[in-house]
């Protein structure tokens, strides 16, 4: 009998993976993960880990598996808040839930999990794994979650070779409410449960609040910039794709000065809430941050040119294939379709790969590409590979 440890986080589709796999003849043992308790950066009484432990443990004792927690809080610290707090300051836009599949629960947690004489991990992502031959060696396919709503498998992007061949995704084969139906009839109490938002240690607290726990409020500039700007004037065209990569670079006199900001670390690309600035023709959204002299640069209108870009560049260091043996060799170019952020539809691109990295050439531009977050691009509903836009 194959042991595998569920990922139990007190929500209905982990809840469902442990039920489902206890149906189809496994061993298993349900551990919750305890990922955040330092209440230097967080409103403890906001966190529900607490709560959702509680519902993990009732599971485990109603589907009568054993039952553990597991106290991740420092590694999650030292790999995914501190590489937050990092990104935020440097003026980039994290993604760390991308990070934590990574970084903790298909490394920390597998491993621990293995201490135990698991032969498998599973969570309840909504993705697929399958398998293929490639030059007489298996290899793990990552693939799309069945229902297109809760397709999960961007978050999990990052994954090896290794991650993928002790991982298990039991609803991924399955609809959202089809989950709950099946949780429902099996008696779980986390049937009617609302599926969670954000990271656990945020909690419900606005992330700007968050991060001014640790990064300091400074006043700065919000600059205007005109759609008529000559920035925008010479987009690159399609065979120009090297100059379709490079981001926008405003400088204090790309155009006026319209408002104060808090800190130009606290907004993203593409941002419109938080700016607090009102009285203009079309909302302000933001198309550029410079976090070393503490600008904002923003653009009126969600049709504002700024807000899109053609292309974006990945460094080589930061270029994951998940299909290694696809791998493009340097001068290659393959059509793909890729997001560059969860719940994007996907869209037509070319890669192209050069010594120092690759770069991603959509057909249509896009709006806001957002340097920190993850680009993934797939072969039909399969996951190739990822990167860290630059």
């Amino acid at each position: 009998m194959k042991r595998v440890v569920v990922g139990l986080s007190g929500g209905v589709d982990s809840s469902v993976a442990a039920y489902l796999l206890k149906e189809q003849g496994y061993e298993v043992i349900g551990m919750f993960m305890k990922n955040w308790h330092d209440d230097s950066v967080t409103l403890s009484t906001e966190c529900p880990w607490l709560d959702d432990s509680n519902d993990a443990m009732i599971v485990a004792q109603h589907l009568g598996i054993p039952f553990q927690t597991i106290d991740l809080s420092k590694e999650y610290k030292e790999r995914i808040v501190d590489y937050m707090f990092a990104e935020y300051e440097a003026g980039r836009t994290p993604n760390p839930d991308v990070l934590c599949n990574r970084e903790i629960k298909f490394d920390i947690f597998l491993k621990a999990a293995v201490k135990l004489g698991a032969d498998f991990v599973a969570t309840g992502h909504y993705a697929r794994k399958d398998e293929t031959q490639a030059n007489g060696e298996k290899i793990y396919r990552l693939l799309a979650g069945k229902d297109p709503n809760k397709d999960q498998s961007y978050f999990l992007c990052q994954l090896t070779q290794e991650q993928l061949a002790k991982a298990l995704f039991p609803v991924g084969e399955l609809l959202k409410p089809e989950v709950r139906a099946i949780a429902k009839k099996a008696g779980l109490a986390t049937a009617e449960k609302k599926d969670s938002q954000g990271l656990c240690f945020i909690g419900k607290v606005h992330l700007p609040d968050f991060l001014q726990q640790q990064l300091e409020p400074k006043k700065g500039q919000v600059i205007e910039v005109p759609a008529s700007s000559p920035l925008f004037k010479d987009k690159p065209d399609q065979n120009n794709w090297e100059a379709a990569t490079e981001p926008y670079h405003f400088l204090p006199d790309s155009g006026q000065v319209v408002g104060e900001h808090q800190g130009a670390h606290f907004y993203t690309i593409g941002q419109r809430r938080g700016l607090n600035l009102g009285g203009f023709e079309k909302p302000l959204f933001v198309i550029g941050t410079d976090t070393k002299k503490n600008i904002l640069y923003t653009g009126m209108g969600e049709d504002h040119p700024g807000l899109f870009r053609k292309g974006l560049f990945i460094p080589s260091a930061d270029v994951h294939w998940v299909r290694p043996d696809l791998k493009l060799a340097v001068g290659d170019s393959k059509k793909y379709l890729a997001r560059i952020r969860y719940r994007q539809p996907l869209e037509a691109c070319t890669l192209h790969l050069k010594e120092n990295g690759l770069s991603i050439i959509f057909d249509k531009p896009q709006r806001g590409i957002t340097p920190g977050q993850f680009a993934a691009w797939y072969e039909g509903d399969e996951l190739i590979g990822s990167g860290v836009i630059m």
